[in-house]
């Protein structure tokens, strides 16, 4: 699909398209209402702003979608394969950074009560780690501020992709 066949889609169609990309009732109506987009960044410019901030219960059901950072998704959805694209530039984890995800993983949801969830498109286990040891020292609620911006992150990326 490109934009301009986004732009020709029925509502339903279209909400379809959207939902892999963030999975958010509010957020796929305001971006499918929006439409035609006269170009690609538009589109893009229009989804951030629909979505931000999202609320606490919006970030819990996007979550539901998202696989713990460093495992395979379940299922053939369009999301699982998202998330697998999204993940595929960790490459082949060695044993060390495998163990050191799930350790930091099992922290996390010990902590926050809800998977770590990180853009990873674009970012090495090195860095991944970083940032989930840095986001352990957060509070709750800067926690789920940075969780809400990781899927807007996700969710720029994958309806970009989507569109070109």
């Amino acid at each position: 699909m490109d934009l301009d066949e986004f732009n020709r889609l029925p509502e339903d169609e279209a909400r379809a398209a959207l939902r892999p990309c963030l999975d958010v009732d509010r957020w796929i109506a305001e971006v499918s209402a929006a439409r035609p987009y006269p170009d690609v960044d538009s589109a893009l410019a229009a989804a951030r702003s629909a979505a931000n901030p999202l609320t606490p219960e919006e970030i819990d059901a996007a979550l539901a979608h998202h696989p713990r950072i460093g495992e395979k998704a379940a299922g053939d959805s369009a999301e699982a394969a998202h998330s697998s694209r999204e993940q595929a530039g960790l490459g082949q984890l060695g044993t060390d950074v495998q163990s050191r995800l799930a350790a930091g993983n099992a922290a996390y949801e010990e902590r926050f009560d809800r998977v770590f969830l990180i853009r990873a498109a674009g970012r090495d286990p090195e860095e991944i780690l970083a940032e989930l040891e840095r986001r352990m020292d957060n509070t709750d609620d800067a926690e789920l501020a940075e969780v809400g911006e990781q899927l807007i992150q996700i969710a720029a990326l994958r309806l970009e992709g989507a569109l070109t």
